[in-house]
């Protein structure tokens, strides 16, 4: 496994061993004793799949006062991945780093908590899957918008298709500072 670190401090790309031949592929996409070598979590209580179409962008989303970590990664597709820095006293607030994630490239990226998290759909279908280090928690659920420009992702697509909740998502600067983590 190889851990790349990123512009974003705890952010990282994850690629893991392929051992592939005629009859498809495995990889490993956890290892305990791996990941704490290389400084990244171990305990994950909550494990999600998603399944989206061509263009669906899910995202920016992160959860306070309960912040969650991510490992992500693709199954079926693939996907631009997305982390936005927002904890309020770090030098890179409000910075963000995107990557393809994909069936065929089996990279993954963790997202470290106090972070946005989001991806939009590039292939006909993706199915995304991700490890979580705290439970979700609805209360806590907490959006920023996907377009923000103070932000400025540079998205591959600027029509994409979003859930009533992100159509409704506020700017980061219209965030209150108490909805957001500390560096």
């Amino acid at each position: 496994m190889k851990v790349l670190d990123t512009q974003l401090p705890g952010v990282k790309l994850i690629e893991p061993v392929v051992y592939g031949d005629a009859r498809g592929y495995f990889f490993e996409a956890f290892n305990r004793g791996r990941f704490a070598e290389a400084g990244l979590p171990t305990d994950f209580p909550q494990a999600n799949t998603s399944r989206s179409a061509r263009g669906v962008l899910r995202g920016l989303h992160h959860q306070w006062p309960k912040p969650q970590g991510k490992l992500v990664w693709v199954l079926e597709g693939s996907v631009f991945d997305v982390a936005v820095d927002i904890r309020r006293s770090s030098a890179t607030f409000g910075q963000w780093f995107g990557a393809e994630l994909s069936v065929d490239n089996h990279r993954m990226m963790y997202v470290p908590p106090g972070f946005l998290h989001g991806f939009v759909v590039t292939s006909e279908y993706a199915t995304f899957s991700y490890l979580c280090t705290e439970l979700y928690d609805s209360s806590c659920d907490r959006s920023v918008a996907w377009n923000d420009p103070d932000i400025g992702v540079e998205w591959p697509t600027h029509s994409p298709l979003l859930s009533a909740k992100d159509q409704q998502a506020p700017q980061l600067k219209d965030v209150a500072p108490h909805d957001l983590p500390e560096a």
